[in-house]
């Protein structure tokens, strides 16, 4: 016999050995973030029934001592409590790996009243500042590995503030280090153009080269469906994305999978995106589908018709790494040195940009978060390309040779237009969507205002100008 009542009301049972068992819940295990009970018996039912009333007076009338835990306590029960709901599968895993390898070990052990900006532990000042600088300077993480974990502190740490159990958020304020932005490798345009020809020859070359003209990343690629093509308005929507990822359950049963398949939507907001498709490249998913119907006419009843565009000949879907050896043997075949899948990203955005498309559309295209995080990342190129490059620009500079090469400062705006400022004539500047444009009306300004000026004003050196992260310099002949 047993008396249920609700939640945090506690319960009593009938132990086969006669005793009654009075069980209250008094609040939750932050190690695992599940709810701790505790246990207390009574030889009779009446006597059972007074302790539960006990037991749970005292429960409710305790002083909250939450401010006790430890920051290892803290952050598990926070991520699974508080953020899970929220995140993706995959921003849960990192988050749960931040915890695992690189805070629980250094804070876990301080208790979350004491973590402030300055920490006092085992008599050694902790300060956060020192224990981001070791992770760069010692450990050698990423200045962007270190600016994500301190997100994810700084998050966890925020839901302690509003929940009353600690006065400020001690990571404020700390100083991230800043690394070198790395470099992008992309393609030549005589290595685009052999990796395509040999694609033909290929099952599933023809998302390789969908690739190199649309920007898609490997998971939006394996995530989309016929649905999310639109061949009357020539349109290609980008709506999921299909990825291996650890899976969030744990502990895991013995030799269980430790991955599986995750199919969400896409990282951000900016990713879902819709992307113009030229004909050449309709025609070919329609070709694509005609493939589609051979396999399943190959594979009868055994033909999985699942609506994904990229499948197997059994109509499957096909998952990131197999589909990397397939681009791997493509790459082989070509006779290229090895490239990673994302090159092709930045192949179709670096040709994008060479052919005169405007930030603003290229961002768009891209499901960048700005225009200014697409020009910071496109706008130079790597060393074996410069000369190609150079050679574009030849077009901008086809006025008669002039006597002075001025500094001409392009700021870029999170709409996607540019300001042109010819510093060294204070009146003269520009507004445009495309760089072209605005060094046209810069020039034509400056070439009227030399005529009217007895000595044209010396040069400004390119070294002696500060830039912000949105601008940058192009030198102009006037």
């Amino acid at each position: 016999m047993s008396k249920t009542r609700k939640d945090r009301e506690g319960n009593i049972r009938l132990r086969a050995d006669g005793r009654w068992e009075v069980r209250v819940t008094i609040g939750i295990d932050y190690a695992t973030g599940e709810e701790r009970r505790i246990s207390r018996y009574a030889k009779t039912q009446e006597e059972a029934i007074k302790l539960l009333h006990e037991l749970s007076f005292i429960r409710d009338h305790t002083p909250n001592n939450f401010q006790s835990v430890t920051v290892s306590e803290w952050l598990p029960f926070c991520l699974e409590t508080y953020m899970r709901p929220t995140l993706k599968q995959s921003t849960y895993l990192s988050y749960e790996s931040y915890i695992r390898v690189h805070l629980n070990p250094a804070l876990g052990n301080i208790q979350l009243k004491e973590l402030t900006p300055r920490i006092c532990f085992c008599f050694v000042i902790i300060i956060l500042q020192q224990y981001y600088n070791y992770k760069a300077e010692t450990e050698k993480l990423s200045p962007k590995t270190i600016v994500n974990l301190n997100l994810f502190l700084h998050k966890a740490l925020s839901f302690a503030v509003a929940e009353g159990y600690i006065n400020s958020n001690p990571a404020d304020g700390v100083n991230l280090p800043r690394g070198s932005k790395p470099q992008i490798v992309i393609l030549t345009r005589d290595e685009q153009a052999r990796l395509m020809q040999c694609s033909y020859q290929h099952r599933y070359g023809v998302f390789v080269r969908l690739v190199l003209f649309t920007g898609l990343r490997l998971g939006e690629l394996l995530g989309l469906r016929w649905e999310d093509i639109d061949f009357r308005a020539g349109i290609l929507h980008v709506r999921r994305t299909l990825n291996r990822l650890n899976k969030m359950k744990r502990p895991l049963q013995p030799g269980e999978p430790t991955t599986e398949i995750v199919i969400q939507t896409p990282k951000s907001q900016n990713s879902i995106r819709a992307i113009p498709l030229l004909p050449v490249v309709l025609q070919e998913l329609q070709g694509w589908q005609y493939v589609q119907q051979k396999d399943a006419e190959l594979a009868g009843d055994q033909y999985n018709a699942s609506g994904y565009i990229v499948t197997n000949p059994l109509g499957g879907i096909i998952e990131p790494r197999t589909f990397k050896d397939y681009y791997n043997q493509l790459l082989q075949a070509s006779g290229l040195r090895h490239f990673t899948f994302h090159a092709l990203r930045h192949t179709f955005a670096s040709r994008a940009m060479e052919q005169g498309m405007d930030p603003k559309t290229l961002s768009e295209i891209m499901g960048h978060y700005s225009v200014s995080f697409t020009l910071d990342t496109y706008a130079h190129v790597l060393d074996g390309h410069k000369q190609e490059a150079v050679a574009l620009l030849g077009d901008l500079f086809t006025a008669q040779p002039q006597s002075a090469v001025y500094p001409l400062v392009v700021t870029t705006e999170d709409d996607g237009l540019l300001l042109f400022d010819l510093i060294d004539f204070p009146d003269i500047n520009a507004e445009a969507f495309n760089i072209a444009e605005g060094i046209a009306s810069i020039k034509e300004q400056a070439q009227e205002a030399i005529l009217t000026l007895p000595v044209p004003p010396v040069p400004t050196p390119v070294e002696h100008i500060l830039l912000t992260a949105n601008q940058f310099i192009v030198q102009i002949d006037v």
